[in-house]
């Protein structure tokens, strides 16, 4: 690689090529054992906890992504929005990054207040007893105060892209939650000590995070009111949505709680787990491209073209993915055990599922990230319809019927997300 470079050191456009392809060998390297790492811990999980128990962990854990998108509402974007404009000075981005974090913990309380309730009602409905849906709700704070907090420590080291950094806390946070996760699991089979290890696991995480980002960041910086004011105008404008995806977003679980029973709860949770392993692309767009995507400059035609690139790559990789499974779903199954070995079109549409959420995930967050927040007054109607004929239309009683529901909406949200990039960027101007 060296000699091809000095040959072609004067070419940027080589140059940047062997970067990415270094950058994202690395990056992808590390993210296939750090999801590799999770896996385990998942099959862990899910092979030693009977199925009801497993059932009230993925409730659990369900819940705790909704506490965690309530609490964010928009802050992590709009504190990466303004982090872009000042990512080269230490003192202006701690204030931004101080910021984030003082809102992020006013948010965090009230959407505890608000999301208890209902894990207690779910689970209360499920057969939980009264002590064990308190212990299961109590194990989610230490998860919840960290992931919150660990999402705006990352992002210092993501606009310096410092991915080796990253890439190296992601992995020993997930070996520590592997060790974790082992000791307790096999002594005490219930589902919230596999919960409270992750979140043990996160605080040391976030320690680390802390660390590096003093390397670009003066932490001893306090919140700024004009700062505050232009992340909370993100949060006005993607808080609704925000609420709309805590719903729409664990669609399959949602609708499987209220209507389906706990074997069917237990059963979308153990192929979930198996769709986490698109969780490499994710994360590799997280930490490469939409950082990057936000530094780009307003060139319409540039923005364009590397928006739909972003999509077709991820388009190609869904396909590969949903390939793999149709041709080996029993061996694929074999992984979470013998409970869920006759479920191979239930996993087929799952991992389709997942791999739609990527594409409409990852067009949302380029666009978010470029100031692109589409109006909550035309996404939620969208969906709010979409949902309703796809639910007269489908048994959604039925494990099947929900993971037929998922794709619909996931097409849906596609194109509107589509439609609105097209729109935003053809109303750039000067270019």
């Amino acid at each position: 690689m060296k000699t091809v470079l000095q040959k072609h050191k004067n070419n940027p456009a080589i140059i940047n090529l062997f970067n990415w392809i270094k950058l994202v060998g690395y990056t992808g390297s590390a993210q296939i054992l750090v999801q590799f790492l999770g896996l385990v811990s998942g099959i862990l999980v899910i092979r030693l906890l009977p199925a009801t128990e497993y059932a009230f962990y993925t409730l659990a854990n369900t819940m705790l992504g909704t506490m965690v998108v309530l609490a964010d509402g928009g802050i992590s974007s709009g504190t990466m929005a303004q982090g872009g404009k000042v990512w080269q000075d230490k003192e202006r981005l701690g204030i931004v990054l101080a910021t984030g974090l003082d809102l992020r913990k006013k948010f965090a309380i009230a959407s505890l207040i608000i999301v208890a309730p209902f894990l207690i009602y779910l689970l209360r409905h499920h057969g939980a007893s009264w002590v064990m849906s308190i212990l299961l709700l109590a194990s989610l704070i230490p998860a919840f105060y960290t992931a919150l907090s660990g999402t705006i420590l990352q992002l210092a080291p993501k606009l310096h892209q410092d991915i080796k950094s990253l890439q190296r806390n992601n992995v020993y946070l997930n070996i520590g939650r592997l060790f974790l996760t082992t000791l307790s699991i096999f002594i005490f089979p219930w589902a919230f000590f596999a919960i409270i290890s992750s979140g043990i696991a996160q605080i040391w995480g976030n320690l680390d995070l802390r660390k590096i980002s003093l390397k670009y960041v003066d932490t001893n910086q306090k919140p700024d009111p004009v700062v505050r004011k232009e992340i909370l105008s993100f949060v006005k404008r993607i808080l609704p949505g925000a609420i709309y995806y805590c719903v729409s977003g664990q669609i399959t679980i949602w609708l499987i709680s209220f209507f389906g029973n706990t074997n069917s709860v237990a059963q979308v949770g153990a192929l979930g787990r198996l769709g986490m392993l698109l969780g490499v692309i994710g994360t590799l767009m997280s930490t490469l491209v939409t950082p990057r995507f936000a530094r780009l400059p307003n060139d319409k035609n540039k923005l364009t073209k590397i928006f739909f690139q972003i999509q077709l790559g991820l388009t190609l990789f869904g396909c590969l993915a949903v390939g793999i499974t149709y041709l080996f779903p029993n061996q694929i199954l074999w992984i979470i055990g013998p409970e869920y070995a006759n479920l191979q079109t239930e996993l087929i549409l799952c991992i389709a599922g997942g791999c739609l959420g990527l594409l409409g995930g990852a067009s949302f967050a380029l666009s978010v990230n470029r100031g692109m927040i589409m109006a909550p007054i035309l996404t939620i109607p969208v969906i709010i319809v979409t949902i309703i004929v796809g639910a007269l239309i489908i048994d959604v009683s039925t494990l099947m019927g929900v993971l037929e529901l998922n794709l619909f909406i996931g097409i849906v949200e596609i194109l509107m997300y589509y439609i609105y990039f097209i729109y935003r960027v053809r109303k750039i101007e000067g270019q």
